[in-house]
């Protein structure tokens, strides 16, 4: 047990803000209660404005120091070994928290410990330029290069779906780039960030370089978007939040990783039981509670009534219950609310003619993965990201209506296809209006270190430490004369 940490109940822990490398309490709690049983998990100190400015005066403090490349991948190189021999405390931090699955949250931890891994890569590597003056006239006898140097503070807000590993997705590539980070992770989810920071102290993180700070997120929020020495905002979470932070903050990078309405176009000449298999996994994992869930299903109708009896049968086999069970596939939705829109949406569905083919019901307080069949196009499962347990399943005549259909949203996270025919699947790549996308895997794969992002409403950057320590950087132009 670490010295800011201590037990307040049997099973629950509390956490103290990390500001300057000291661990601070504040006169309120936030409780973490579990979203399968809603059982007291732990409870995090409640900061807001003043700690957030305190944060941000901490992490202008550490940046004039600045850390040399090496040593900063060298920290993050331990922090990566760190995540690996404790996994299983990572993995059980996300599961009672989040209500992830632990086969789900084990994947996670693993996933960090890529991100960390790739991160020090990155800081070791992190360079400019040679720019060829002399190709002009009037750069004779000079000598060009660019120099990458750090943005500025960075302002981190993360999601509760991936507590732990979206977080490392903004510490880690800041801190590769040279950046110090205030942090605010998602209120439902705090324990697995201060879980991080304890790591990363441990790793030997001098003071002041990462801060956490919990609390409401307006109010945290707006001292992120006011204060000048914030240079930059990584945020992931809804498309509306998202672009409205963006707006108020004009002359700050935004970075956004936002939702998703995600397609599958299925093909007839596709294994259709290999797709069944994948699909019927990443549709439901973690409730569906994902940016790139599969949500919208699109199958050749020849091979339609096939591709059903592959999957209905997949989707029943998948295991409701506690997510602390290693056996469970399926755990509960972060909230009452979550899980009563999502119901409210399976009704709306209904009544405009969709057909319910599995699920739609509950089994004690758990929503049982569902499948709608043929829902209109116009049905909210069909147009917004429903983030819940929940996949459509429609029958397409040609890949030019699949690819239409595909395309009849905002969003543009990450879309699949699977098909034997090459010239399709490069087609849909083409064609296809999304940031990523999969040929004969579900486009809920991502390997840490490939560019993710999106474009319309999904959001306006990559991610994955190459893409996102670039981001974090700015190009300073060199000229020598000789």
């Amino acid at each position: 047990m670490s010295h800011y940490t201590r037990r307040v109940a049997t099973t629950a822990i509390e956490r103290r803000l990390l500001i300057d490398g000291e661990w601070v309490e504040t006169d309120d709690w936030l409780e973490v209660r579990s979203p399968y049983n809603g059982s007291l998990v732990g409870r995090v100190a409640k900061g807001g404005a003043a700690e957030t400015r305190r944060a941000i005066d901490a992490a202008e403090t550490a940046m004039g120091d600045p850390l040399p490349a090496h040593e900063r991948a060298a920290i993050l190189d331990r922090v990566a070994r760190l995540i690996e021999d404790r996994a299983e405390e990572v993995a059980r931090t996300i599961c009672a928290e989040a209500g992830k699955p632990m086969k789900a949250a084990r994947v996670e931890a693993a996933r960090a410990h890529s991100t960390f891994t790739m991160a020090a890569v990155e800081a070791r590597k992190l360079a400019g330029e040679v720019v060829p003056l002399d190709a002009s006239p009037a750069g004779v006898d000079k000598v060009a290069l660019t120099l990458r140097v750090p943005i500025g503070v960075v302002g981190a807000i993360s999601p509760f779906n991936f507590p732990f590993n979206l977080v490392a997705h903004k510490v880690a590539p800041a801190l590769a780039a040279g950046c110090a980070v205030v942090l605010k992770p998602a209120s439902q989810t705090p324990l697995s960030a201060f879980l991080l920071a304890e790591l990363e102290s441990e790793a030997g993180l001098p003071a002041g370089w990462l801060n956490v700070v919990t609390g409401p997120a307006a109010e945290i929020g707006d001292v992120l978007v006011d204060d000048e020495r914030v240079a930059l905002i990584t945020f992931t979470g809804s498309s509306g939040v998202g672009w409205k932070l963006r707006e108020r903050a004009p002359r700050k990078r935004v970075n956004l990783e936002l939702g998703n309405a995600t397609p599958v176009i299925v093909a007839a000449d596709a294994d259709l039981e290999d797709v069944a298999k994948r699909l019927a996994a990443h549709a439901f994992s973690f409730a569906g509670q994902s940016c790139i869930s599969v949500q919208r299903i699109y199958v050749e109708r020849s091979a339609y009534d096939a591709f059903i009896k592959h999957f209905l049968p997949r989707v029943d086999a998948l295991v409701v219950g506690d997510p602390a069970d290693d056996a469970t596939d399926v755990g509960p939705l972060i909230s009452q609310d979550e899980r009563d829109r999502v119901l409210a949406w399976i009704d709306d569905a209904r009544a405009q003619g969709a057909d319910l083919l599995a699920g739609g019901a509950l089994d004690g307080e758990l929503l049982t993965p569902t499948v709608i069949g043929n829902p209109p196009a116009d049905a909210t499962v069909s147009c917004e990201e429903v983030f819940g347990p929940l996949c459509t399943v429609s029958p397409y005549d040609t890949l030019d209506e699949a690819i239409a259909l595909a395309n009849s949203t905002r969003y543009g996270l990450q879309a699949g296809i699977f098909t034997r025919d090459v010239k399709a699947a490069l087609r849909a790549a083409r064609e296809l209006e999304f940031g990523g996308v999969t040929v004969n895997e579900a486009p809920t794969f991502r390997a840490d270190q490939m560019p993710y992002g999106g474009v319309k409403d999904s959001g306006n950057t990559r991610e994955g430490p190459a893409y996102a320590v670039r981001e974090m950087t700015e190009e300073r132009l060199v000229v020598l004369q000789l």
